[in-house]
């Protein structure tokens, strides 16, 4: 019996070791160009975030193809312009993939019949969501930017451009317990400093383009006074469009005496974090 017992235990402790180091895996993260991600987390799930990918001029071709995307479980679209809602309604309709969004966007569409509504989550500001499962949540935070949508009237069949609600940033929290932070189109707020102070994200992808979004200075000014507790960056939307003159060489440069990793990434790789 006590033999039995000592077996036991062992593959007990073997089981717990195995799930511990399987908790203890990072993120994929696949970067498309501009601000288009694909995260891969450590349970399996498919996040993409502004999934601006078949028109995205950065996106490698051999990616565009959105069939290869495979099984995505949640979109999450930080505002209603074309190069971050992209592909949005196709890749939900093409998998079934859940779409969460600002509540008023999420009205817009839905007036607009672009998608199955039962697969829309319409929410919020500091309202954290679980659409995924109980260990992954999501919450929306604030964006200093602008936010419109554009589409047909169904009548005329000219273009129109509706109401898109508020910009916004996302917080995901992982199984593991690691936070990603996408800023979304954004300029400097000091609300950053709340956003590093409650949710201690990791990693952030941050806009360092410039004309629409911070450029590579007011990027280096939020990380280094409110973005501080923040171990690696990773900079996006930049050199998409002309106007988006900001590159890494230059945030690195603001960056140089402060701890920080920048991880430049190129359209198409992937990455573990």
């Amino acid at each position: 019996m006590i033999s039995k017992l000592l077996k036991f235990a062992a593959v007990m402790s073997t089981t717990a070791l195995l799930a511990t180091a399987a908790a203890a895996e990072g993120a994929m993260v696949h970067w498309y160009g501009q601000a288009a991600f694909k995260i891969t987390t450590p349970g399996g799930k498919v996040i993409l975030i502004d999934p601006f990918i078949s028109k995205n001029p950065k996106t490698p071709d051999d990616q565009k193809d959105l069939a290869k995307i495979g099984n995505v479980d949640l979109i999450l679209v930080t505002h209603g312009h074309g190069d971050h809602v992209g592909d949005t309604f196709e890749i939900a309709k093409m998998t079934g993939a859940k779409v969460a969004m600002n509540a008023d966007m999420g009205s817009t569409y839905e007036l607009l019949g672009v998608m199955d509504n039962k697969n829309l989550i319409r929410f919020n500001k500091s309202g954290p969501i679980r659409p995924i499962g109980n260990d992954i949540t999501i919450t929306m935070v604030r964006a200093e930017h602008s936010s419109s949508v554009k589409a047909k009237d169904p009548i005329s069949g000219k273009d129109v451009i509706l109401p898109g609600g508020e910009p916004a940033g996302y917080i995901i929290r992982l199984e593991n317990g690691y936070k990603i932070y996408h800023a979304g189109d954004t300029g400097v707020f000091r609300d950053m400093l709340f956003i590093n102070n409650y949710y201690k994200p990791k990693l952030a992808l941050l806009p360092i383009g410039g004309h629409f979004t911070m450029g590579p200075a007011h990027a280096a000014y939020a990380i280094r006074n409110f973005l501080k507790d923040v171990e690696t960056v990773m900079p996006m939307h930049y050199g998409t469009f002309p106007p988006l003159k900001g590159t890494p060489e230059a945030l690195i440069t603001q960056l140089k005496d402060h701890k920080v990793d920048v991880v430049v990434m190129q359209p198409g790789e992937t990455r573990e974090f």
